[in-house]
């Protein structure tokens, strides 16, 4: 069938099975707007109050369903608004394809109205991006994005489609959704000395990240900890892997993770990396982290192999075809002393618990807990209120969990739950903070007009809380601009004048009441809980420190 090239962005969108797009209209891609018209009872389109809300939301539909999300935007700044967002899913490894338009393409090189070179501006935030140079390659170009969007470690493709190419017409086939390239397990000598280490092992720690989760080896990872009785954790973007109740679970490892958690990790003489970076967060000082364990390093992107730590065994292929052909290759043992061992540390993390029965942080999250069924999506902004939710949100099924964690993009949250919800039917959550929502607040305009069933809890402290907290502990208390009380925002009155409703909580039982309204609501709904601008994020690694460092309690 003969189309235009507006025509078949849109068709060839639809074959691959996407059901919801995100964006924001303008004039280079104003043609591809009036096809998202024609085709409205196919694909839907929410239309949000920014492109950085259009493409976090089209993150969060990404990061809930495992599948690519697309956003689509107008050329010049419509495109260059994208850059966080595309910046974001780059750095966490979440498949995104953006499509932009640009000026006609007589008129490329030449300055015209909104003019920009999106493709070389993004050009270190992507997997790879398209210039379209003619419309006959449009339909196999954006089929391609899809495809290396999902392929190997997932990742943001740019498509940049001129005005042109929106306007001229060929032949458009219909075909079958693609496929991501087929994954492949590590290299069977590395899986054998892999094993062998596991096997001479003592203390055996196993610690996961997102890649597990896109690997689909939940299971795998199961089986393992079982047969070599080994505890897990894991770092911020595997929460919600594994349920958090799990036995073996002793949560989120690093700067600001149980305690159980990175003692484990630090005591164990063979860590068992499962599609997980090692980042700064994560290992504080390298020169002593892990001094005396062995890494066994397993990722799917082989460059990540012996770039921050130095790895016994580094593993480059698929997690869970790699432990599906590593587990047989293991024997199955009782380690009694070491699971003691991990025993009192879970015993002494419960004596640093903060316990304290007042509007606390982590009994907010408790409290939030009561109301989250096993496919509610909960998103995070970023900062203080973000490592509360790590810590205390309790989630029994993968992919429920949206945070921002390799460039921690305050703002990310109201998008992102916006796009969790539209791929899952469900009601979502945003935890956020008074500094980080009002980054993209005005994505309560987008949540009322799409009536999207939202509960926003923010935990507001009048202050920039984790950037305070470092000069309370680090900066002799020089307070420089990170205290808000000079904001006169009332939060409750604008979640209203944007149509949503909103109320305040200061203490426990409002906020327990607050909850069972908001949950029980039709759209959008703010709760403002007051936190004390003194509360800390506890444990935290110091600067240049190492586990042995930690700070589990004030005056520390």
């Amino acid at each position: 069938m003969i189309l235009s090239g507006a025509d078949i962005v849109v068709r060839t969108i639809i074959e691959q099975g996407c059901k919801t797009v995100f964006g924001y209209p303008g004039g280079q891609i104003i043609n591809v707007y009036d096809s998202l018209y024609k085709y409205q009872d196919e694909l839907r389109h929410v239309l949000t109050a920014h492109e950085q809300g259009a493409v976090h939301a089209a993150d969060g539909y990404a990061r809930a369903s495992g599948k690519p999300g697309v956003v689509i935007a107008t050329s010049g700044p419509g495109a260059t608004n994208l850059v966080t967002g595309i910046a974001t899913a780059y750095l966490d490894s979440i498949p995104l394809v953006a499509i932009t338009g640009n000026v006609p393409s007589s008129q490329i090189g030449t300055d015209s109205f909104q003019e920009i070179d999106i493709t070389g501006i993004t050009l270190p935030i992507t997997k790879h991006n398209y210039f379209v140079g003619a419309v006959e390659n449009l339909a196999d170009t954006i089929r391609a994005a899809f495809r290396l969007a999902m392929s190997g470690r997932p990742g943001p493709v740019l498509i940049d489609v001129p005005k042109d190419i929106q306007m001229a017409q060929c032949d458009y086939q219909p075909q079958p959704p693609v496929e991501p390239d087929p994954q492949s397990p590590a290299k069977e000598i590395r899986i054998q000395e892999a094993a062998e280490c596991i096997n001479a092992a003592q203390r055996p720690f196993i610690y996961f990240g997102g890649g597990l989760v896109t690997s689909g080896a939940q299971e795998e990872l199961l089986e393992l900890a079982d047969k070599i009785d080994a505890p897990i954790g894991c770092s911020l973007m595997g929460i919600s892997g594994v349920a958090t109740d799990h036995p073996r679970f002793l949560g989120m490892q690093g700067m600001h993770g149980h305690y159980a958690s990175s003692t484990a990790m630090h005591r164990s003489d063979c860590i068992i990396a499962l599609g997980a970076r090692f980042n700064d967060r994560v290992t504080g000082n390298r020169a002593k982290f892990a001094t005396n364990a062995k890494i066994i390093h397993l990722d799917v992107d082989g460059s990540e192999l012996g770039k921050t730590v130095s790895a016994a065994h580094g593993l480059r292929g698929d997690v869970k075809l790699t432990l599906q052909k590593l587990i047989p290759l293991l024997r199955p043992v009782r380690r009694t002393e070491w699971m003691n061992a991990v025993s009192a540390f879970r015993e002494e993390e419960t004596y640093h618990q903060d316990n304290r029965p007042s509007m606390t942080p982590r009994n907010v999250i408790m409290t939030l807990n009561k109301y989250l069924g096993e496919n509610t999506p909960v998103a995070t902004d970023v900062g203080q209120h973000q490592m509360w939710a790590a810590q205390s949100l309790f989630f029994r099924r993968s992919r429920r969990f949206l945070s921002s964690g390799g460039l921690g993009t305050m703002g990310f949250g109201m998008g992102a739950a916006m796009g969790a919800q539209a791929v899952t039917g469900e009601r979502s959550v945003l935890i956020t903070g008074d500094g980080s929502f009002g980054m993209n607040l005005n994505e309560m305009a987008a949540a009322v007009a799409n009536h999207i069933p939202m509960v926003i809890l923010l935990m507001n402290n009048s202050v920039l809380g984790m950037v305070r907290q470092w000069q309370t502990l680090f900066f002799d208390k020089h307070y420089s601009n990170t205290v808000l009380t000079d904001r006169k925002t009332d939060f409750v009155r604008l979640a209203e004048a944007f149509g949503a409703q909103g109320e305040r909580a200061a203490s426990l039982e409002e906020l327990d009441a607050a909850l069972g309204r908001a949950f029980a609501a039709d759209g959008p709904y703010l709760i403002d809980c007051a936190i004390d601008r003194d509360e800390f994020v506890l444990p935290m690694l110091p600067p240049g420190g190492s586990m042995d460092d930690m700070i589990v309690k004030v005056g520390d």
